[in-house]
């Protein structure tokens, strides 16, 4: 499809749609400001509130654009953005959809969203994204708002940033590069953040550039040292991806480091039987809040994209008294980046690894069924289709009535509730209970007050059906796996004559 030099009805104006601005409110409605008065008690003490409140970027800083004598990865210091989409399936409710929730991450990064166009095209131009005509388009409207950064909702190559730049005359960034900044904002444990370096550098290596002096070559080697000049050797640009590679080898040797502690933890609590249900859900629909309202966690909860990095790992109680481990994991966005999938996959082997996996859902978003799609895709590339699922519609105060109705007839195991209200959450601790793995051997036995260490082993690894002290020692009645029911077997009483 050719692109028309004046607006038409492929191109959009979002800001038409949208009459305060395409905000991040059009995808996270329920904006609630967080107090201690009214959330403390469900979301803990928030330590890291004050800390992300402090991160705000710095207005007035240049586009860099002009030529400069390194070559390096430009900072995305964004500040007033214009969206660009290109709409190539679907209908008009889905790009309108998609470009929202790019303007909720363009303000999750701290920029200033101040217009937004999708233009209809069978698929993007292989060398400006939307084409030379749109483009041009695209430069008039920047100047209109004074904007210094244009985003664009996919993934562009090295080759049509270039372009678009040429005939913008801003920094031009992708969706992966957005997402990117975010996590490098709000990555704080060790892994993290070496997860996220090595996630930038894979991104970087391809669009490395090189402005003036940076393309020229060092001297070439040669037996004498010297004044040697036997022939030319790298570029600037060269040494650069020379010296990227190298660190990106140094990072994965050091994820695979942390991935060998996060190994033993797991399997510690794989050898005390200890059932684990990991809680994974797209970024916003409330992870962190369910996991406040269910363990007390005091995780950090903010309506906003990626909020969370760092997996959470607390211990809970079943309503019968069975213990497990509850993990927040990283959230989810549609089209999320490959290099994240790479760079996070020792995270979110936490959801393979689970026994239960609490899908978690944004009931008051407009089309929930795409949040549910895209983060089964991204189950399926850590392999962990194989573990049972229970839908969590979260935000049900906020959602609307056929929306719930719609979803819990579509989904078999789905339970409403809100992590806000505490509406079905009782409910969900039942359904947990009732998910979770059991143990295999069901046992009585007489055990003796001097070894109590059996009867807290039988409470903390098994399910105690019954409990009875006797002038003998403590009759239990429990379900315990078998390594355990070997140790009670000498204390079975014997059978009545």
């Amino acid at each position: 499809m050719t692109s028309s030099s004046s607006p038409s009805q492929d191109t959009r104006r979002l800001a038409q749609d949208y009459p305060d601005g395409l905000r991040a409110d059009a995808l996270m409605e329920e904006d609630v400001a967080w107090s201690h008065e009214i959330d403390g008690e469900r979301d803990g003490d928030q330590f890291d509130r004050s800390e992300r409140a402090a991160l705000r970027r710095v207005a007035g800083l240049s586009t860099e654009l002009e030529d400069v004598t390194e070559v390096e990865y430009r900072q995305l210091r964004l500040e007033r953005v214009v969206l660009v989409g290109v709409w190539t399936s679907g209908t008009v409710q889905d790009a309108d959809n998609s470009l929202a929730e790019l303007a909720a991450l363009a303000e999750t990064a701290g920029a200033l969203v101040l217009d937004g166009v999708t233009q209809r095209r069978d698929k993007p131009d292989p060398a400006t994204y939307i084409g030379s005509g749109k483009a041009l388009e695209l430069r008039d409207i920047v100047v209109e708002t004074g904007a210094d950064t244009v985003i664009c909702d996919g993934e562009l190559s090295p080759g049509q940033l270039i372009q678009l730049e040429d005939v913008v005359k801003v920094k031009v960034i992708d969706r992966t590069a957005l997402i990117l900044d975010i996590f490098a904002q709000h990555a704080k444990s060790r892994e993290g953040k070496a997860q996220v370096s090595l996630a930038q550098m894979q991104y970087m290596l391809p669009r490395l550039r090189g402005w003036g002096q940076s393309l020229s070559r060092q001297m070439g080697g040669g037996k004498g040292g010297g004044l040697a000049t036997r022939g030319p050797g790298e570029t600037k640009i060269e040494t650069d991806r020379r010296r990227i590679r190298e660190k990106m080898a140094k990072m994965r040797r050091e994820i695979a480091e942390m991935k060998t502690g996060r190994d033993i933890k797991r399997q510690e609590r794989r050898r005390n039987k200890v059932p684990s249900v990991a809680i994974a859900g797209y970024t916003n629909a409330g992870k962190s809040s369910l996991l406040n309202r269910l363990t007390g966690a005091g995780v950090l909860v903010e309506n906003a994209l990626f909020a969370t990095l760092d997996p959470t790992v607390r211990r809970a109680e079943t309503p019968s008294g069975r213990l497990y481990t509850l993990t927040d994991t990283v959230g989810f966005v549609r089209h999320l980046p490959h290099h994240l999938v790479e760079a996070f996959r020792s995270t979110m082997e936490e959801v393979g690894d689970a026994d239960l996996i609490l899908h978690v859902v944004d009931g008051s978003h407009p089309v929930p069924e795409e949040q549910l799609a895209a983060v089964r895709e991204v189950i399926r590339d850590v392999g962990a289709t194989d573990v049972p699922e229970i839908v969590v519609i979260n935000k049900a105060d906020a959602a609307d009535p056929m929306v719930l109705q719609r979803l819990l007839r579509n989904e078999k195991r789905s339970l409403a509730v809100s992590a806000r209200t505490g509406l079905g959450i009782e409910e969900l601790l039942a359904l947990i209970d009732n998910e979770l793995p059991r143990p295999s051997v069901e046992i009585e036995a007489l055990v003796p007050y001097t070894h109590g260490k059996l009867v807290a082993r039988a409470h903390n690894e098994g399910e105690v059906l019954s409990e009875e002290h006797t002038a003998e020692g403590t009759l239990l009645k429990v379900r315990v796996h078998e390594e355990l029911a070997a140790e009670l077997a000498p204390y079975v009483p014997a059978p009545a004559a």
